[in-house]
């Protein structure tokens, strides 16, 4: 790899539409890439798309991560079957009560969290202005869902046991700690356009640092939501989750690992691991089907898959063009909050890619293990 030209890997569903193949041109173009596997659900996001891992010698470039750091999901089963949620009553019980158990945005007062978890607090970011907005936004934020394409959905797999699927990030601090390393980056690497951080350096320590204090954030953020999930269920139900079967992945990070005989490091920008045999989750849309699938570690895609089925629009395109009619005719048999149907367009299922096809063209990337449909989907927007 060292040395060569960055070599460029493609599992796809459609033609890259121009746009797309011109940001993955300049990314090919940028100091010390060493290899690129573009992912099925590939889409433009930024100046690096949404569905691309990226492996690098020593640089390490934040707009190949993304803000959401950390950004995830988690399943797990409920001790209940889809019929559960049969009836309309128990459905609309159930919304309501996750608007407290998982608020879109931010905590009360009365149910924030008093103070981070002990994993987070007891190890302090690399700048001052972050660790105040940690002990203040974070705190507020912990255990929240977020907006956009996050969720929270109960899901039937084939044979009618009830999951749920919980897809969240690190919230307001993923996005500060990528906007405080990016102005470094621009100082040192003298770029606005992609502008990286040598990982050799105390910037890049620092960086790499910051990173996984974000990751952790959002894997305890989105159990803390699990967390207040379950009780919502013993309190309705009388029924809580089987953990033994949790699964829990997140698909925005950057980390060394060896590839083609090298250690390098492999960001992955909305692009799961999937060595083989790893688990992990790839979500359809609302009103699509998803998947809980292993990995088969396919060397030339650095050992990834898609994170989901990826956007056919983006978010203007689908807010002007997608009815309010029409989200409801694709939302049918799902259960979801109907008030919030005109501030949906931009996540209706039209949206979205066919993730049918997309896990058709990774099927070398990834072998299926449960198909699940949506019953219930709740989310922010």
């Amino acid at each position: 790899m060292k040395g060569q030209s960055p070599r460029v890997a493609r599992w796809l569903c459609e033609p890259l539409p121009k746009d797309v193949a011109a940001s993955i041109k300049r990314l090919v173009e940028a100091d010390d890439v060493l290899h690129i596997a573009v992912m099925p659900d590939v889409h433009l996001s930024g100046d690096v798309c949404v569905g691309l891992a990226v492996a690098t010698e020593r640089l390490l470039y934040p707009a190949a991560v993304g803000g959401d750091i950390g950004c995830g999901i988690a399943a797990v089963a409920v001790r209940a079957t889809a019929d559960l949620l049969a009836e309309g009553g128990a459905a609309a019980r159930l919304l309501a009560g996750l608007s407290r158990a998982a608020p879109p945005m931010r905590h009360s007062r009365v149910t924030m969290a008093k103070e981070l978890p002990s994993a987070l607090s007891e190890n302090p970011l690399s700048d001052s202005r972050l660790s105040r907005l940690a002990d203040r936004d974070g705190r507020v934020q912990f255990g929240t869902l977020g907006r956009g394409n996050h969720f929270l959905e109960f899901q039937s797999d084939q044979d009618g046991q009830l999951w749920i699927m919980l897809h969240s990030g690190s919230r307001a601090m993923g996005q500060a700690i990528t906007a405080h390393h990016v102005t470094i980056a621009e100082r040192l690497s003298q770029r606005r356009k992609l502008p990286y951080l040598d990982a050799n350096s105390a910037e890049g320590a620092s960086y790499v640092a910051d990173l996984a204090w974000a990751i952790r954030y959002a894997e305890e953020s989105r159990l803390a939501m699990l967390r207040a999930t379950e009780q919502l269920l013993v309190d309705q139900f009388g029924i809580g989750l089987d953990w033994s079967t949790l699964i829990h992945a997140n698909h925005n990070h950057v980390r060394r690992e060896n590839h083609f005989g090298s250690d390098v490091w492999v960001h992955r920008k909305g692009a799961l691991s999937a060595v083989e045999g790893e688990a992990g989750m790839i979500p359809g849309s609302m009103g699509s089907v998803s998947f809980h699938a292993t990995g088969r570690g396919c060397k030339d895609a650095l050992c990834s898959s898609s994170h989901g089925a990826g956007r056919a629009m983006s978010r203007g395109q689908a807010a002007e063009t997608i009815t309010t009619r029409q989200l409801q005719r694709e939302m049918q048999g799902i259960w979801y909050s109907a008030r919030q149907a005109d501030r949906l367009h931009d996540e209706a299922p039209s949206a979205y890619k066919d993730v049918e096809a997309v896990m058709r063209a990774q099927r070398d990337l990834t072998r299926i293990e449960r198909k699940l449909r949506p019953v219930l989907s709740y989310k922010g927007s």
